[in-house]
């Protein structure tokens, strides 16, 4: 199995366009932080061809960084499918660059996203009328085959609706994805978005290879200490990375898995390289995704 990371930052990019944190500001200096795009994955078997996890609104430049992926033909897809993991904008927006398609999209989500994509954020109404999409079910505990050697799981990993469907009454609920090479035996977990750390979802790291989770916040306040909102991680659907209970916390803990963190907010100092932030979660043996990095198991 080989996976890509496209994008490690969470929605708005690093730096984010309208913000002025310090992080942002060291990003833009080139000092201490190196600019992201926004959260995205490829990821392809032993055999099969590379496979889009989120497609996000920079998607175009990290479709023309994914070495290996042209086939034959004047016009040819360089992912085969689109596997989603919820129905928010930066992981749904990118659907809309890939109209252009020949044939209908394969495209994999929960129930739950294919109405939020459907009647709050239409992408797919609108897909039908250019390439069109072929919708594919995710059932949460259900394993399913996709090209080639992989397969694939999808579990709930808590969170509410995208803010789009505010007082609607919809329940969109974030998943995680597990990818298993029936070739190798390799497992990958894919979680972008982590808002509760129960005992299923701590197994489910437990038992995989490589563990990409979760890093949005390292604070729950962290952006009301910075005077941006007084929304904290948790209620934004994100369990944070420090203190007691927190993500980095459970990390450590874990002896299997090679654990890395994607999706992470503009605001999170570990994007400092020379941060106490960094030295913490490097010193609880976890890692820090950069876009492109890539995973071999």
């Amino acid at each position: 199995m080989r996976a890509r990371i496209l994008g490690s930052a969470a929605g708005g990019g690093f730096p984010q366009w309208n913000c002025r944190c310090p992080t942002c500001e060291a990003a833009r200096t080139g000092t201490e932080a190196r600019p992201r795009t926004q959260s995205s994955l490829a990821i392809r078997g032993a055999d099969g061809p590379w496979l889009l996890v989120n497609a996000s609104p920079d998607l175009r430049q990290q479709l023309e960084g994914l070495a290996g992926a042209r086939v034959d033909g004047v016009r040819a897809a360089p992912v085969a499918a689109v596997l989603l993991t919820d129905a928010e904008i930066d992981h749904t927006a990118g659907l809309l660059l890939l109209r252009e398609s020949g044939t209908p999209i394969p495209v994999y989500g929960s129930d739950q996203v294919r109405r939020a994509l459907t009647d709050g954020y239409p992408v797919l109404p609108i897909l039908a009328h250019y390439s069109g999409v072929d919708w594919r079910t995710l059932e949460p505990g259900s394993s399913i085959p996709l090209d080639g050697s992989l397969e694939v799981e999808s579990f709930a990993a808590g969170g509410d609706a995208p803010r789009y469907l505010a007082g609607t009454g919809a329940d969109v609920e974030a998943t995680g994805l597990v990818f298993r090479d029936r070739s190798t035996g390799g497992v990958l977990t894919y979680v972008p978005g982590l808002a509760r750390l129960d005992d299923a979802v701590l197994a489910r790291f437990a038992a995989s290879d490589v563990v990409l989770v979760d890093g949005t916040f390292w604070r729950d306040d962290e952006l009301a200490r910075l005077g941006i909102s007084d929304r904290t991680a948790s209620q934004m659907g994100h369990v944070p990375l420090s203190g007691p209970g927190g993500t980095l916390e459970a990390l450590a803990r874990l002896e299997r898995p090679r654990a890395i963190l994607v999706h992470i907010n503009n605001t999170n100092p570990v994007l400092l390289e020379r941060s106490p932030e960094r030295d913490a979660v490097l010193s609880a043996g976890v890692e820090v995704a950069e876009d492109g990095l890539e995973i071999e198991l």
